[in-house]
């Protein structure tokens, strides 16, 4: 399989930058997860990496040779689309079949090709069925095959689950973990807007925003140490609380007041003497809260909506203001009894993230 690269690759439409500054090493065998808001580019930069939209600045490598100029059919690359694309008078055999059949392959060589590509989907019971006989899921199966014939140096996938249904979406997307594991050299480039999918596939997911990357990471490592506001409120569901606060005492374990919720805070970041005083934005993920009756703590206000889910129980804090979004705890189990109670919550130290002009401070000299 391929290595690729991307080094200061731009995309722009005339005047309209759409993406810039893209720098970025993708490993032999690697999934990587594009996510990022409806707009940012991901499909965009996909599309450069097939050959299927210009690059207008920077390069592209693959297996150290310039792709820039390559046409899409010699690149090596095979991509998975949103919609499957089938051929609805051919079988599954023929569709499999087909690009290389146009490639003049031997009938041998096809045979083979399209009978392991079928035993790896799991789909030799259906080689002899139109697409209208089969489920979404199976088509999206044949859509993959068709790919996996080619034998690809990276496997692009746009958005390959957005036509299925929820129950449909996680069996595929465990299949698609599992085709990965029986090819566990093939590079994979994913295209995704759900956190789910990315969190659960990627080996690693890069995060797209204002036109660059946002942050390059582990799905952990974006969720445990975001560089950024908009990755720590991005990668979560609900997103991360983020509250207006300022640092009272500096040192290795720094303690922040925040004014809104009238409470005070202890953390692990550290932050140097001049830090006292600065305005920061103290974010604290839903899942990591819980009420306590200490005399520290991150927020105190009246339960305004409480969704009972079962496994989970979500509690949705009052603010100030009817514009401002509001503080979300999100408590295991069953709770009952606490809509319209005042209660103080708080969250272990460890877990307490702080943004300065939008930047963790844990990042901020990176």
């Amino acid at each position: 399989m391929a290595e690729l690269k991307l080094n200061d690759v731009a995309k722009s439409y005339g005047p309209i930058n759409v993406l810039r500054d893209i720098d970025l090493d993708i490993a032999e065998g690697e999934l990587i997860v594009f996510v990022g808001p409806s707009g940012c580019g991901k499909s965009t930069l996909l599309r450069m990496i097939a050959g299927l939209e210009k690059i207008t600045g920077g390069t592209l490598t693959i297996d150290g040779v310039r792709m820039n100029d390559v046409p899409p059919s010699q690149r090596g690359i095979a991509m998975v689309f949103q919609s499957y694309a089938l051929y609805p008078h051919m079988s599954v055999r023929d569709n499999m079949a087909f690009a290389l059949k146009i490639a003049k392959k031997s009938r041998a060589e096809i045979d083979a090709a399209v009978t392991r590509a079928a035993k790896v989907l799991q789909l030799e019971d259906y080689l002899d069925r139109l697409p209208k006989a089969l489920s979404g899921g199976q088509r999206q199966r044949v859509a993959i095959g068709r790919a996996i014939v080619r034998d690809p140096k990276v496997y692009l996938f746009d958005e390959p689950l957005s036509n299925l249904d929820a129950a449909l979406r996680v069996a595929t997307r465990i299949e698609i973990a599992q085709l990965k594991e029986a090819m566990p050299n093939s590079t994979m480039i994913y295209v995704t807007h759900d956190q789910v999918e990315a969190m659960t596939l990627a080996s690693r997911i890069v995060v797209l925003a204002n036109k660059g990357i946002a942050q390059v990471g582990t799905p952990l490592e974006l969720y445990e140490t975001p560089r950024n506001e908009f990755v720590a409120q991005f990668i979560g569901s609900p997103a991360m609380n983020l509250m207006a606060g300022e640092v009272i005492e500096t040192g290795p374990e720094t303690v922040v007041c925040l004014p809104e919720g009238a409470g005070t805070l202890a953390t692990k970041i550290p932050t140097r003497p001049e830090d006292k005083g600065l305005q920061v934005k103290v974010g604290i993920r839903p899942e990591d809260m819980r009420p306590t009756e200490d005399a520290t703590f991150a927020y105190q206000g009246e339960v305004e909506i409480v969704e009972a889910l079962g496994e989970v129980t979500q509690l949705y804090f009052r603010r100030g203001t009817p514009e401002a979004d509001p503080v979300i705890a999100k408590l295991p189990g069953i709770h009952t009894g606490l809509r319209g109670r005042s209660l103080k919550i708080t969250a272990d130290p460890a877990k307490i993230h702080l943004f300065a002009n939008g930047v963790s401070l844990l990042h901020r000299d990176a």
